[in-house]
């Protein structure tokens, strides 16, 4: 049956040459990735789901614990092999200690995080600390606030974490290689016990929180990172690269460990490339969300949860042993991603519900600097030209020499572009107009920000994140206070759209 739809294919193949149309040969291929996911759906839907990693943060909480007041960790980036299926197939990746996702760091608000990072790789690289309101000298972006870690060599990561909430490191350069090939790793910074809140845990840990990391990975039929889709300027012209392989917590369709029952914590996070992803629970169960980019917010009732790249969202749920699945949402069909197992005790320690949060108001735009950004660029945009290097060339010169196709105000996105000068302190309106066709995921180190209003509105209690799920066209108003000195990247997290131009700086001083 499978063979007689690849002759299938092959006749469509024959006839899509025969039209000698580039664009349907684009659609074919997206047609094989598909069926691709929907085989692998099918062959593995009978077969034993592979146990996850431990992301149980109880287990892992007290790995690392505080000795003065600092948090030690080890992170060797490297390569590795790694069983995504429960078949002898390992597929070649690029981790932290060996593992994927990394290792989970786990602290407390207050902690300082001191990570020695030592670089195995045949690339240099960083280590960003995705969300963290970090010092900039410790931000992780090469060429900007540091020089890349050769190849063999060290880098000392060491710096206060003053924000609790669900965070995530990754590698940060050439991120559209390395991040698809595996070098990303979770953060959790609870609030102590005694600050209570939504981010309040036992010391660092609790058995009722647990961690769902989502990846989309675009792999081959031989289970291999597609390497020679690397640099393909389809995906960074349009919606970036996107995969055929859903993971949770680094397995395919996982059995994810919940204490039998009373409340739980879920944090969700997306660490794909540039896969917008949508969950559910199974029956569409309620979902509390407490808490969106590791900041707390009014507490709302959903459904259905949207996180754009590198986007995190935590939930809570009040009865564990309601939970069965976690279900991806398409446009085709629901699939299963992962499904919860009952096989933690319950305890009888911080188990009551999260507290709502007090309202705390965005700094009002009346008097602020404003900083308008237009975003232009891609398949089906409206740029022509676009300054690069001090020099105006045409869009088709930029894509074809340079890789270049994404634009902020008419220059090409690079560490020399500096979007802003800001006084630390001074209140800042980022007006962003998304003037192009396909969504970004717009993501501010160092600072976080308020969504104030979009192209839908004023919003009664605007959210404060770190990174923004902007859609086609759209209309956004940023608000934060400059608060954190240094040279900030501003930037698409589509981290192809990244790579072909979309970012700048906004230096803060």
């Amino acid at each position: 049956m499978l063979a007689g739809k690849w002759v299938l294919y092959v006749i469509k193949l024959f006839l899509l040459l025969a039209s000698r149309r580039v664009t349907l040969i684009a659609r074919l291929m997206e047609m094989i990735m598909t069926t691709r996911r929907e085989f692998m759906k099918t062959s593995l839907a009978s077969a034993m789901l592979g146990a996850a990693p431990s992301y149980v943060l109880a287990s892992q909480g007290a790995a690392n614990g505080a000795v003065d007041g600092v948090r030690r960790y080890t992170l060797m980036a490297g390569k590795a092999q790694h069983l995504f299926y429960d078949d002898p197939s390992p597929t070649d990746l690029w981790l932290y200690n060996r593992q994927t996702p990394g290792p989970l760091i786990s602290a407390v608000k207050g902690d300082v995080l001191d990570v020695e990072f030592i670089n195995n790789l045949d690339q240099p690289t960083t280590v960003h600390w995705h969300g963290i309101r970090n010092i900039n000298a410790m931000d992780g972006v090469p060429g900007l606030t540091q020089a890349a870690v050769e190849p063999g060599e060290r880098f000392h990561y060491r710096f206060p974490l003053n924000d609790a909430g669900t965070f995530w490191y990754h590698a940060h350069n050439m991120a559209w290689e390395q991040v698809a090939r595996g070098l990303y790793g979770p953060i959790v910074v609870h609030d102590k016990p005694e600050q209570g809140g939504q981010n309040a845990g036992q010391g660092g840990a609790s058995p009722r929180d647990v961690l769902i990391v989502a990846d989309d990975w675009l792999m081959t039929e031989a289970d291999q990172i597609d390497g020679d889709s690397f640099g393909n300027l389809h995906q960074w012209s349009h919606g970036g690269r996107l995969g055929n392989t859903l993971t949770i917590n680094g397995k395919s369709r996982p059995a994810i460990a919940v204490p039998s029952e009373g409340p739980v914590r879920l944090r969700l996070i997306n660490v794909a490339n540039a896969r917008i992803l949508r969950f559910a629970l199974s029956g569409r169960q309620a979902m509390k969300v407490i808490c969106i980019d590791g900041s707390p917010c009014q507490p709302f009732t959903t459904g259905q949860l949207t996180l754009g790249p590198a986007q995190r969202i935590d939930v809570e749920i009040a009865d564990s042993s309601m939970l069965k699945e976690l279900v991806e949402v398409s446009f085709e069909e629901d699939l299963v991603a992962a499904r919860f197992e009952p096989t933690l005790a319950s305890e009888t320690a911080n188990t009551s519900p999260a507290q709502p949060m007090p309202y705390y108001p965005a700094p009002s735009p009346l008097g602020a600097r404003v900083v308008d950004i237009h975003m232009q660029g891609g398949a089906m945009g409206n740029l022509t030209s676009a300054i690069f290097e001090g020099e105006e060339r045409g869009l088709r010169d930029l894509a074809i020499n340079e890789s270049k196709l994404w634009a902020f105000n008419g220059m090409v996105g690079g560490y020399d572009v500096t979007l802003a000068d800001v006084a630390v302190g001074e209140a800042v309106v980022l007006k962003v107009w998304n003037d192009s066709s396909w969504p970004h995921s717009m993501h501010l180190h160092g600072q976080h920000f308020w969504v104030n209003s979009t192209e839908f509105g004023e919003q009664a209690r605007p959210l404060l994140r770190d990174t923004y799920l902007m859609q086609p066209n759209e209309k956004a108003d940023l608000i934060f206070v400059a608060d954190n000195p240094g040279a900030w990247l501003f930037h698409c997290h589509m981290l192809e759209h990244h790579a072909a131009g979309m970012g700048g700086v906004i230096v803060v001083s």
